[in-house]
This record gives C-alpha cells, sequence and structure tokens, in this order.
C-alpha cells in the first residue's frame, strides 16, 4: 500500500498520458471511504468474525492488482492521444480503486484485531517495532525506482532481463 500510494501516478499514464490527478485522487479518497463505512458494517455483525472477512479482503485486493496485468496483456494501447481517460486507464483505475476499498476495509478492520490481540500497556511499542521495517522496505523500492520498471511493478509487461540503470543513479543493493 505504501509504495502504491507514490506509483498510482506512473502506472496510469505509462506513455506520459494526461490524466486528471484530482479526479484520480477523490476518487481513490472516496473508495476507501466506502470501504471504511464497508467495514463498519461488517464489524457490526456479531455472527461474523473480522478474521474471516479479511481473508476475502486480501484475496479480492491482490485479485484489483491483478487487474492491470491483465489489462495490459488483453487490451492494446492506442498510439493516439486521447481526451480523457483511455480504456486502459479506465480499466486500471477501476481496479486501483477496488484495491483502495480493500484498504478502507483493512484499516479499520486492522484496529478492532489490534484491540483484540495486542495488550494495550504494549501496544504501541510493538506497533512501532514493525512500522520500523516497513518503512525501510519503502524507502528501498522509492530509492531504486529507477532501477526497476514501473511496468514491473504493477503490469508485469516487461518479463526479460532490466533494463541498465541510469549512471547517475546509484541504487541501493542488499
Amino acid at each position: 500500500m505504501y509504495t502504491f500510494v507514490f506509483l498510482w501516478t506512473p502506472a496510469l499514464s505509462p506513455n506520459n498520458e494526461e490524466i486528471p490527478h484530482g479526479f484520480v485522487f477523490a476518487t481513490f479518497m472516496l473508495a476507501s471511504m466506502l470501504g471504511s463505512s464497508l467495514a463498519a458494517r461488517l464489524m457490526a455483525r456479531s455472527s461474523l468474525r473480522v478474521e474471516k472477512y479479511m481473508q476475502i479482503v486480501f484475496l479480492v485486493s491482490a485479485a484489483s492488482l491483478l487487474l492491470p496485468i491483465t489489462t495490459s496483456v488483453l487490451v492494446t494501447p492506442s498510439k493516439v492521444k486521447e481526451e480523457g481517460l483511455s480504456l486502459t486507464c479506465s480499466i486500471q483505475l477501476l481496479g486501483f480503486c477496488v484495491f483502495e476499498a480493500c484498504i478502507g476495509i483493512f484499516s479499520a478492520s486492522i484496529m478492532k484485531m489490534r484491540s483484540q490481540y495486542i495488550p494495550e500497556e504494549a501496544r504501541s511499542t510493538i506497533m512501532n517495532f514493525f512500522r520500523v521495517p516497513l518503512n525501510l522496505f519503502v524507502c528501498i523500492v522509492l530509492y531504486n525506482v529507477d532501477a526497476l520498471p514501473i511496468t514491473i511493478m504493477f503490469e508485469g509487461e516487461e518479463l526479460s532481463p532490466m533494463k541498465e540503470p541510469d549512471s547517475e543513479v546509484d541504487p541501493l543493493t542488499l
């Protein structure tokens, strides 16, 4: 999710098409809010455990990020600059909105699970221990974004060896 925040723009415009960033971002926020609202309704049901529906949420979010891969294989991109969103961009935007809705469900639901499983007196310490490697991972991915083409990160188009990195960019290696 954290790398998605930085990489959705180049994923939606691989050929430098003009995309309405304000509209797309507002749509993402709406999808996330709808996901949070759906999570509140799901958590209100006493018969439904959070752990059960979160398995479905993880599967749906994985499937929604497969949509750009299938789009790049099945839909040939147009060489003509279109006004508005292209068909490929619209399909990818739909997949990304479903992913954002899953993030909304996840955010609300994980708070309930934390309160159930992590003792309150140790919760902040435990959660901060998990944030350190997460933030380190995000920094490494963003530092190496030029070494790994965006098509591999979201679309999986280029499965051939990676392009040579620019001489100016010295990516971190682990």
